[in-house]
């Protein structure tokens, strides 16, 4: 997949949990489509907004991380302020449908 910095099990903690600012988590998979239309969408947000922090998680790599925050549908985007959820978005939508949903966190 392209450009987002990737998370895993090891290092949640680290990147995400204890990650000063907002962090926003793709869960995806690579046999995914709707994952991988979505990546592109997320890249150019990560590009207008560089005070927001957002990475991608394998979900079929990183199954700590899918149970615990129960993305069990895919794409899920989980946000993280003080390194706990503060919204979740399932599935693929457009890019003015992400930035409608994620405007109160992209500052």
């Amino acid at each position: 997949m392209g450009t987002l910095a990737s998370v895993t099990d090891a290092s949640f903690r680290s990147d995400v949990l204890d990650a000063a600012g907002t962090v926003i988590v793709d869960f995806w998979a690579d046999w995914c489509p709707p994952c991988r239309a979505i990546e592109p969408i997320l890249e150019q947000l990560a590009a207008e907004h560089p005070d927001v922090t957002i990475l991608k998680i394998d979900a079929d790599e990183n199954l700590d991380a899918v149970v615990r925050y129960g993305a069990m549908s895919l794409p899920t985007i989980k946000v993280f302020r003080s390194g706990e959820v503060v919204t979740t978005l399932v599935g693929a939508r457009p890019k003015p449908a992400f930035e409608a949903a994620l405007a109160p966190y992209l500052g």
